[in-house]
């Protein structure tokens, strides 16, 4: 009994879906306005690089492989057509067969408006005596096209990688193909003889006791099972083959630790885990580089702040001295003022511009004094030798001292 159209779309792929369309564009809005349009430039850049790659898949598709029609290999386009019926693809993508090498493997692709679905040689081999065997395959890259899959990708692409989010959106996404697949299928356990193609290889899959395969979905609820599922773009092949057989088949639970550890490994689609590793080592080394400098100006800033909040008081001491008297004091202890401040701060005054420098555990601040025209004193808060103008606090401007 073939899956109804209207069951093609597995929920899950609906909710991640939204939920990832709209942070895209959330974050596209956000690094478009962050950069000052600096971004749109660079998308620009990126999908000039995309039409140079792509234009080449599809030149080696069209120069290598060999187009399926009523005359070229037509039991095979006969089950392209009545795949495309069975899902109401009324627009027929172009079809393909292309050496494959080895791999069991077929994929959709578009380029400029134009769709293709392209059968790897090895699959429609193995598939030979299957009675309907290659129809799953070109369901299943059917589905991308149908659902649009191949659209969408840009507005969603600053959160695919997300780690939990990106992968389960593509999980979702390969169970809504699969469905589409066994749509084209004659009947559930055929489709899963071809899924468990992908395991048993070309000969075995077809003595598989699928019933016992199906079981082995049980074996996915431990840790590492868990985890690595979780950090993948596809499910486990068992997990795969068990929904085909049972679309409402409930599928075992997943160990719950495994979300915290998955919750740290950004999605890397098919590179795995493993590289999902590596990009969380690579932006934890980027946000260090970003954080540790400004963590060190934040607290040199602290610790200046402070600094000129503890010499208000000597500075308010000289500008009174020299109000009253006219002249520069000779020094600090001429006044009876400390040069030592709490934090182990040296303060020193230069007695021909009563020029105050304070040398901090971060550098030297050095206060200019100005008279008034009513004769009353203001500092500037200037920096020295040792500092930055981005060490600085906001009271201080940033002048050289000859």
């Amino acid at each position: 009994m073939r899956i109804k159209i209207s069951e093609l779309t597995y929920p899950k792929e609906r909710t991640l879906g939204v939920i990832t369309l709209v942070l895209g564009i959330i974050a596209w809005l956000g690094l478009i306005i962050g950069t000052f349009g600096v971004a749109l430039f660079i998308l620009a850049f990126g999908f000039v690089l995309y039409l140079f790659i792509q234009s080449a898949l599809i030149a080696h598709i069209k120069g290598n492989g060999v187009e399926l029609s009523e005359e070229q290999f037509p039991d095979l386009y006969a089950q392209f057509v009545t795949c495309c019926d069975q899902l109401e693809i009324k627009s027929r993508p172009q079809a393909y067969i292309l050496n494959g090498n080895g791999g069991l493997n077929a994929f959709a692709t578009k380029f400029l408006g134009s769709e293709y679905v392209v059968l790897m040689t090895d699959v429609v081999d193995a598939m030979e005596q299957h009675d309907d065997g290659v129809s799953f395959y070109i369901g299943h890259e059917l589905g991308h096209l149908r659902m649009k899959h191949l659209n969408g990708g840009l507005f969603r692409w600053p959160v695919l990688w997300l780690p939990l989010l990106g992968a389960a959106y593509s999980r979702a996404r390969e169970t809504t193909c699969d469905r589409h697949g066994l749509a084209c299928c004659k009947s559930p356990e055929g489709a899963a003889r071809a899924l468990a193609a992908l395991s048993a290889g070309v000969e075995r899959w077809k003595t598989l006791d699928v019933v016992s395969y199906v079981k082995q979905a049980n074996h996915s609820t431990g840790f590492w099972m868990s985890f690595h599922e979780l950090t993948a773009g596809y499910p486990w092949l068992t997990k795969r083959a068990a929904r085909v057989m049972d679309v409402d088949a409930k599928m075992p639970k997943r160990n719950i630790l495994s979300y915290f550890l998955a919750a740290f490994v950004p999605f890397a689609g098919r590179l795995g885990a493993g590289f999902g590793v590596l990009i969380l080592v690579y932006v934890v080394g980027v946000l260090a580089a970003i954080a540790l400098p400004a963590y060190q100006a934040y607290t040199t800033k602290a610790i200046l702040t402070s600094n000129i909040i503890s010499t208000q008081d000597t500075r308010d001491a000289l500008a009174s001295y020299y109000e009253n008297n006219q002249v520069v004091p000779e020094s600090l202890a001429a006044i009876n003022i400390n040069s030592e401040l709490g934090d182990g701060s040296q303060m020193s005054i230069d007695a021909d511009n009563m020029v105050l420098s304070v040398k901090t555990k971060k550098g030297e601040l050095i206060f200019v004094p100005a008279e008034t025209d009513e004769g009353k004193i203001i500092w500037s808060c200037v920096n020295g030798e040792d500092l930055t103008p981005e060490q600085l606090p906001p009271s201080c401007v940033s002048m050289e001292m000859e």
